[in-house]
């Protein structure tokens, strides 16, 4: 039993092995290599062999240094088998865990339960034997024998079908549980991923940078610690800093202007992250890119800036100040398609104008209709001073006669009627 606070694990007795090898992959071979040359008497693991297949090899505890299993001779009478293996020293494992950090191709084979040739050969080449050689499986055994016997050599092809399936246990058997193992690598790599940057800058190197294989860069997943749950969304798009200070800005900076380019950054930022989050997002296509005049409608709506800063925008989109307000207004309503109503006047088709023309049929009842005037996609309202347009998705737009302007009054509608019952009537004639 094991009384100190070292690793250990144990294996449930195996059922007989009757008909198949006792190891198949290299290093399950490699064990029983080194257990085959290291036995004086070939007599004595004949016999093991045979009570390993007959599955008279109880429960197998394995702990750095030492794996114990009590087996039963033929005749009923058991006992205590023990193989030891040298521990890595310290130094040792430094070694090791230094080079298998390099290559995460190296964590990935053990994780997929492999140990392979390129590993074992990296760590010899960093003086480190993972596998055992001749001599270095060292018998204890119960029956008091000086070498080998059949209870010891039963437990080491017990131990090859055991390193089949998990090269972890020679692993343990050197020293080091799977989750030290795994501890430490991560600690390593993390280091090295905060080093490499410095150690870029002190070399002054220049160019992209090596990376990592696709494939390796995957395997290494199940030993990064999980990535922390995401931060709920903020209440509102965050300020940014004032540029009002007692250093006087450069001749061609604009300090109101760049405050207001950093305030959209934010929120724009605000609204993609809030998109994101949104349930549904992957089904949404993406959205698409917006005209520099768009953007100018944008920024005015999502920032309202100064007299100063709106005249800019108004000069730079080509619009007229009042032009500017109308078309921020029809942003606000919806926009870019809200905007494409307000800026542009289409001949509907034959198909989209019956469309159209059904719609405004069925819109009211008999005698409540208003007098329509039509022109292209625009229907105003005679006498009223309100107006319907016709999108080309087929949505109706309400409009109002402002100082002799037709400014956007809402939103969108598939009913003219319940469009055109929102709009508060203005005062004027119609256009």
């Amino acid at each position: 039993m094991n009384t100190d606070d070292e690793p250990e694990r144990t294996f449930s007795a195996m059922p007989p092995a009757h008909g198949r090898g006792f190891a198949s992959s290299w290093w399950g071979q490699a064990w029983l290599r080194a257990l085959e040359e290291t036995a004086l008497d070939g007599q004595q693991l004949k016999r093991g062999r045979l009570l390993a297949r007959e599955g008279r090899v109880g429960a197998v505890s394995v702990r750095p240094g030492r794996v114990t299993a009590v087996v039963q001779d033929r005749d009923g009478t058991a006992y205590r088998g023990d193989v030891l293996l040298q521990r890595l020293s310290a130094r040792e494992w430094d070694r090791f865990l230094d080079m298998a950090s390099e290559r995460s191709g190296h964590i990935a084979a053990l994780l997929d339960r492999e140990m392979p040739t390129h590993l074992v050969e990296d760590a010899a080449a960093a003086g480190v034997h993972l596998l055992p050689g001749i001599g270095d499986l060292e018998p204890e055994c119960g029956c008091e024998a000086w070498d080998h016997c059949p209870h010891t050599g039963a437990l080491c092809y017990q131990v090859a079908r055991l390193l089949d399936q998990d090269p972890f246990v020679l692993l343990l058997l050197r020293g080091r549980s799977e989750r030290q193992l795994l501890d430490e690598l991560q600690v390593r790599s993390a280091a090295r991923v905060v080093r490499a940057p410095r150690d870029e800058g002190a070399s002054g190197a220049s160019g992209p940078p090596s990376g990592i294989r696709a494939d390796e860069a995957f395997a290494a997943r199940d030993i990064l610690p999980p990535l922390p749950a995401l931060p709920p969304l903020p209440q509102a798009p965050g300020s940014p800093p004032s540029l009002e200070t007692e250093t006087g800005p450069m001749a061609d900076v604009d300090p109101g202007a760049l405050e207001l380019l950093a305030a959209d950054s934010a929120v724009r930022a605000f609204a993609m992250l809030a998109d994101a989050l949104a349930d549904g997002h992957a089904l949404r296509p993406p959205a698409s890119d917006l005209t520099p005049d768009q953007d100018a409608v944008r920024l005015v709506s999502a920032t309202r800036p100064d007299t100063r800063t709106l005249a800019r925008v108004a000069a730079a989109s080509g619009r007229q100040r009042a032009d500017l307000d109308a078309a921020v207004s029809a942003w606000r309503f919806g926009g870019a398609a809200a905007l494409a109503v307000y800026d542009e006047e289409w001949a509907p088709g034959p198909h989209e104008l019956a469309r159209a023309r059904a719609a405004l049929a069925g819109a009211w009842e008999d005698g409540d209709a208003p007098r329509l005037r039509p022109s292209h996609n625009r229907w105003t309202v005679v006498g009223a001073g309100t107006q319907l347009r016709y999108g080309r998705d087929g949505r109706w737009w309400p409009y109002r006669k402002e100082r002799g302007r037709w400014v956007p009054a809402g939103p969108a509608g598939e009913d003219p009627a319940g469009v055109l019952a929102g709009v508060s009537t203005a005062a004027g004639g119609d256009a």
